[in-house]
């Protein structure tokens, strides 16, 4: 065995704005991977800036979105992840033979307060969890959220 780094497993989170529920699912694994998992997110039809309600509901996580810029989804995108989850963009998103797909119905956070769009981030962080535990990442970041 070399003492090469093992290939980082690539996750592309895709939504139709990229300004909500893409956005927190690729801030949540970026945190809690710790490095060790390639996180991209991207949307069909990009927004002008990320959500603000997003950006405050995971400020309250402790996690900083604010720099965040929405950005458009490319071939290439697709083409260079391992896992490719979708949030309601439909077929607006390239298939790839071999590579693991995943559509995750999430409620739009779009348009909504931080209150309604605590309930979304919480669901997503229970989902990037359960990504990680699949693709045998321990979170590097202790999750202190209560889980139900």
């Amino acid at each position: 065995m070399s003492d090469q780094p093992v290939n980082r497993p690539s996750v592309l989170f895709v939504c139709v704005h990229n300004a909500g529920r893409s956005q927190m699912a690729a801030a949540y694994l970026t945190h809690l991977g710790g490095g060790r998992i390639e996180v991209r997110s991207a949307g069909s039809a990009p927004a002008e800036e990320v959500n603000p309600a997003a950006v405050a509901a995971m400020a309250e996580e402790g996690i900083d979105m604010s720099a965040e810029v929405p950005k458009i989804l490319t071939t290439e995108a697709v083409r260079t992840s391992d896992v490719v989850i979708t949030m309601g963009c439909g077929d607006s998103c390239p298939i790839f033979p071999g590579k693991r797909y995943e559509d995750w119905a999430l409620a739009d956070p779009a348009g909504q307060g931080v209150a309604a769009v605590r309930p979304i981030r919480d669901e997503i962080r229970a989902r990037v969890l359960d990504l990680m535990l699949s693709l045998g990442v321990a979170p590097s970041v202790e999750d202190e959220s209560a889980r139900g």
